[in-house]
């Protein structure tokens, strides 16, 4: 049984956010309006255990609420995804007896709103690498110097969780440090955000300039390259699944609007409305069938994930054991590809008026097509899959 409020997102709310959501993309600014609403709800606290002072959540639950959240206003639920990963990668964690995340969790029940600085230009290797430097700082802590991109959330967060390469590693061990950071004046957020789509999720540049992340709030050290590691499994596994959760929200949104259109819109020549065109009900079934198929297996491996941290077993659920990561790619691929697709079909059966900027279908087209570039990309996902399949290129057989 559900433990999250039926109204956590009402209808009458959810229209409120659709109504900003155009403005925000046209003004190009984030939807400050949306973030207190939601804060007032306690979507910050929808996935720290009751225990710790929050909704109680789990992580399929959040990607049903997502994927609402996305029908109504893509950017802003975007821009949440980042904390819900946040929090959801603490949350598997913690379920796992990983004590270094408790700080995480009482934060976000405090309203403390985290955002994720990993992603850094030519790196893609994403969680297993960084070109982010970590020297040695005072007590133990470290002080990390480097870029990092694409942070949603860049002018309202109050925590940032980074990643970085540890300067006094042995050259022949590298590891990374997973840590949290706080807004102060060795870290800067550039205003360079100005996009095809996504727009109001402002996910600007944040450039760390010796930043110093105090001991008690590392969360992890890993070896760098592919590693079990909770924390990070967590962070892959949500980042992937919530963000197939959004643009599949996207997807649904779309096929909605293009059927309400379709019931009014008429084929003058045919004297039929579009509803009654055997192309246009092709074109929107089928985009209805991608995006059944894309909530099905996200559901699918998001109730396996929460099942791996509660130790929950029985008929339907699945440890994945070294395949955990290919699905996590797998599941994001295959869902914003679906739909984007389906959405693509949606503009096509629906005229020409929705080229033009009043129409949502115009904005949910532009923010749809951000999935291109959230990692895992088609290059990683297909690399992974031919490695399990074939084995590492050269590789003697």
């Amino acid at each position: 049984m559900s433990v999250i409020p039926v109204d956590l997102l009402p209808d009458s709310l959810l229209e409120t956010f659709r109504e900003r959501a155009a403005v925000h993309d046209r003004e190009n600014t984030f939807p400050s309006e949306d973030l207190a609403d939601l804060r007032e709800r306690g979507y910050l606290r929808l996935l720290v255990p009751t225990e710790l002072g929050g909704l109680g959540g789990s992580l399929l639950e959040a990607a049903r609420v997502q994927r609402r959240l996305a029908g109504a206003a893509p950017a802003t639920a975007l821009s949440m995804n980042m904390h819900l990963v946040v929090t959801g990668a603490a949350l598997h964690a913690h379920r796992l007896g990983v004590a270094s995340v408790r700080t995480i969790l009482e934060d976000a029940a405090e309203g403390r709103l985290f955002a994720f600085g990993i992603s850094e230009a030519g790196n893609d290797a994403m969680l297993f690498d960084s070109g982010t430097r970590a020297e040695p700082g005072e007590d133990g802590g470290h002080l990390l110097t480097g870029t990092k991109i694409f942070t949603s959330l860049a002018p309202v967060w109050d925590r940032l969780v980074v990643h970085g390469r540890l300067a006094d590693a042995p050259e022949e061990e590298p590891r990374l440090v997973f840590g949290v950071l706080e807004r102060d004046e060795h870290v800067e957020t550039l205003d360079d955000w100005d996009t095809h789509g996504m727009r109001p999720s402002q996910s600007r540049t944040t450039r760390l300039h010796g930043a110093p992340l105090r001991a008690d709030r590392v969360v992890t050290t890993t070896p760098v390259g592919p590693n079990p590691d909770p924390f990070v499994m967590g962070i892959f596994g949500a980042f992937e699944l919530l963000i197939a959760s959004v643009y599949t929200g996207i997807g649904e949104r779309a096929v909605s609007l293009g059927s309400s259109i379709a019931l009014t819109r008429r084929n003058v020549t045919k004297g039929i409305v579009h509803a009654d065109d055997p192309d246009i009900r092709w074109r929107l079934a089928d985009a209805a069938l991608r995006l059944d198929g894309a909530v099905l297996e996200t559901e699918k491996v998001l109730a396996d994930l929460d099942a791996l941290g509660t130790g929950e077993s029985g008929p339907g659920i699945d440890d994945h054991g070294p395949r955990w990561f290919l699905h996590f790619s797998g599941v994001k691929s295959r869902a914003s590809e679906a739909a984007l697709a389906a959405v693509d079909q949606v503009l096509r059966a629906s005229g020409g008026a929705h080229y033009f900027r009043r129409s949502e279908l115009e904005r949910l087209s532009r923010d749809v097509r951000a999935g291109l570039y959230h990692p895992s990309d088609e290059e990683s996902v297909h690399s992974s899959y031919a490695k399990a399949l074939l084995g590492e290129i050269g590789t003697d057989r």
